[in-house]
């Protein structure tokens, strides 16, 4: 592993895409951040890049229509999905979300890593689940974020954390889980240390 660490406070905003063909070249390395609309990706962003507004927030789950892609390095990128389940929109409209985002995590070849973001309080619903079974069955490495854990006491935390642990167990892949809040930051180090070691081949070049 690579002990080169990254400064994501100097990530910035780099393009967004409606499908993968507006993508930029498919090289370097790009880790993707995925979960349902209203599991706070963007807030996580915000929070591992310490920006307010990098990451588009809203009280409106949903609000990520587009693949946006956030450059940390030249050759280091990270990737905003749109929100898979709740989103107040036209059916219409979530079957094209739904459809690229299929396409960028089946065809897209720099991709090396998988975010996945539930809410602490109403983990592994039936799209997360299928979200990691795809991953592990690429043979992507996924890291499990449970977010705003700082809703819940200590000892509902942890609970959390060890059931999620022992329900991936079947999936049988690469899957580390960890709490994260993004209001009063646990689980960023983790979230950057992890981020590191899958840029680590494109750095290490």
């Amino acid at each position: 592993m690579s002990d080169i660490k990254l400064n994501y406070h100097k990530t910035h905003f780099l393009t967004s895409a409606p499908d993968i063909r507006a993508l930029p070249e498919d090289n370097g390395i790009e880790i993707a951040f995925a979960g349902r609309s209203n599991a706070g990706k963007s807030t996580a962003l915000n929070a591992l890049t310490n920006q307010k507004s990098l990451a588009r927030t809203s009280k409106t789950p949903g609000r990520t229509q587009l693949i946006n892609l956030f450059e940390v390095e030249p050759q280091c990128r990270l990737v905003d999905l749109p929100g898979y389940g709740y989103a107040a929109v036209p059916e219409q409209m979530k079957i094209q979300w739904q459809k690229a985002l299929g396409e960028y995590l089946q065809k897209r070849q720099c991709l090396a890593g998988v975010v996945i973001l539930m809410d602490i309080r109403h983990p592994l619903k039936d799209l997360d689940q299928q979200m990691i079974e795809w991953a592990v069955s690429s043979e992507l490495p996924v890291l499990l974020l449970l977010t705003k854990a700082d809703k819940l006491s200590q000892s509902a935390r942890s609970k959390q954390v060890k059931m999620v642990r022992e329900a991936i167990l079947p999936f049988q892949g690469d899957v580390q889980v960890e709490a994260f809040s993004a209001l009063n930051k646990t689980g960023i180090e983790c979230l950057a240390a992890k981020l590191d070691s899958w840029f680590a081949p494109v750095l290490s070049e």
